[in-house]
């Protein structure tokens, strides 16, 4: 492909040598530049791509585009434009073809929730006999055919081959768990979405932001970012809710519980056998528990009811979206059950969460609807890397609502397992530290909580969820919650 049609829709500042040259591959890591490939130089959160020019010219690279200021003698193409990530996403969308215009794209972010909501769209879509696209945390899918996932939100070039892809496989829908980091980091420069759903927002990836408002900002500006054709649909009971439209171009919806909203639910009965919901007028039967989860199937049904009016073809009708929602699992490793098979009335839950106000979802949830002499136990961590300001918290929310805490490694990643620990067991006071045992094996943390578990309890295995690892100072280790749950249920 030519690099000047790749430059379409981009604002070249200046361009040294011919455009009209035969281009290879689009790179953005120096390390995999071949002959004939274009390098963009990207300022990364870890480095800057402008370093590795050199690197990339050695390597064969035919042109290189760059946004800083970079004093050159090079023979070869030299653009330079506003910003390399944004262009970077408008190159990999040209040299897909513009996949993104082939789907109904519609994104999801919030700090909890995406993962949940994805899913649940695409099993919905899939059901009623769409074929459907999947980009997020647990996997992305491509219809039926799973691929793996590495990021919430890949990057751009990897992006619009997924959508490439998904088009041409003839996906009609494709839902994508949007981050904030993806938003900052431009990795979804050059895909147009027919529509956003904002989920909630709270406490989580200040190591990356800084601040709040910073984080609050990022997913404010994916809604900022949607054209005018576009559906933005925002949660009315979160705080930050009509903040995520306050400046968008997109036809505005909202979805709740509590406060009026375009798609409203009710929840008439919450139990371990599942949801008994008011959604729209109609009664619904949920397998899902929890009022985090009567939150996700509204916005699902909200989404359902949007993309319908986007079809030219047909119309989806509510019974038929209420029926197929009323069956579906949602995702894997958001509150995941399994009974015990010998301690009548024991159950161990599974759950992702890893922030303190999922934990506090999760574990009120829990209250609510065990029997009134069963205990929690919960066994948590928190990964190494990452926004440390919340470790306290966490382990203050859970020993809060615990009967017995159990604080133990999660991914500590480069970090000290013992420090991160430390950090956690500093938000605990004399109440809570009498009520916390720290294991730091987190198998024997899960092995632990069972045998302390008695008939009716309820053990939580919190931040883990899906992954079937712990990634140990650049190893990811074979590791899976429910498994370790289920192996040791069957022990005496």
């Amino acid at each position: 492909m030519l690099l000047t049609h790749l430059l379409q829709n981009l604002q070249v500042l200046e361009a040294q040598g011919s455009t009209a040259i035969e281009i290879g591959q689009i790179r953005f890591d120096s390390r995999a530049v071949q002959p004939g490939d274009v390098f963009v130089a990207v300022l990364g959160a870890v480095v800057d791509g402008h370093e590795f020019i050199d690197k990339a010219i050695k390597n064969g690279a035919a042109a290189v585009v760059y946004s800083e200021g970079v004093a050159f003698n090079y023979s070869l193409t030299m653009v330079r434009v506003a910003d390399s990530a944004e262009a970077l996403g408008q190159m990999a969308s040209n040299y897909y073809n513009n996949p993104s215009a082939d789907v109904d794209l519609i994104g999801i972010t919030g700090t909890n929730g995406k993962t949940t909501t994805a899913t649940l769209l695409w099993q919905l879509f899939t059901a009623l006999g769409y074929k459907c696209g999947l980009i997020g945390t647990v996997e992305n899918r491509v219809g039926e055919e799973v691929l793996s996932s590495t990021h919430t939100t890949p990057d751009a070039v990897r992006l619009h081959e997924l959508l490439r892809k998904m088009a041409d496989a003839g996906c009609s829908q494709v839902f994508m768990e949007v981050s904030s980091h993806a938003v900052h980091q431009r990795r979804i420069a050059g895909a147009m979405f027919v529509g956003g759903v904002f989920t909630n927002l709270t406490h989580d990836h200040l190591d990356y932001h800084k601040t709040f408002a910073e984080y609050r900002d990022a997913k404010k500006k994916f809604f900022d970012d949607l054209p005018k054709t576009a559906f933005a649909l925002t949660n009315a009971d979160d705080k930050n809710g009509l903040l995520m439209l306050q400046n968008t171009r997109a036809d505005q919806y909202s979805y709740g519980l509590k406060k009026p909203a375009d798609f409203k639910a009710k929840i008439i009965e919450n139990s371990l056998e599942g949801l008994h919901l008011e959604l729209d007028g109609a009664q619904i039967h949920a397998r899902m528990i929890g009022e985090f989860n009567a939150y996700n199937l509204t916005a699902a049904f909200g989404v359902a009811q949007l993309v319908s009016r986007l079809s030219k073809s047909s119309r989806l009708g509510k019974s038929e979206i209420l029926t197929v929602l009323s069956n579906l699992p949602g995702a894997e490793g958001r509150f995941e059950y399994i009974n015990h098979p010998s301690k009548q009335g024991c159950i161990g839950i599974v759950d992702y969460a890893h922030t303190p106000d999922a934990l506090e979802k999760v574990l009120e949830t829990i209250a609510k609807l065990k029997k009134k002499t069963s205990r929690i136990i919960t066994v948590t961590g928190a990964g190494g890397d990452r926004d440390k300001t919340k470790r306290p918290i966490m382990a203050r929310v859970c020993a809060g609502l615990s009967d017995q805490l159990i604080l133990t490694s999660d991914n500590p990643r480069t970090e000290d397992p013992a420090a991160i620990l430390k950090d956690m067991e500093a938000g605990l006071d004399a109440e809570g530290q009498k009520k916390t045992l720290t294991i730091q094996d987190r198998e024997q943390a899960i092995k632990t909580a069972i045998r302390l578990a008695g008939p009716n309890d309820v053990i939580l295995v919190a931040g883990k969820g899906h992954e079937k690892y712990q990634d140990i100072q650049g190893v990811k280790y074979p590791f899976d919650d429910k498994e370790m749950l289920l192996k040791f249920f069957k022990e005496k």
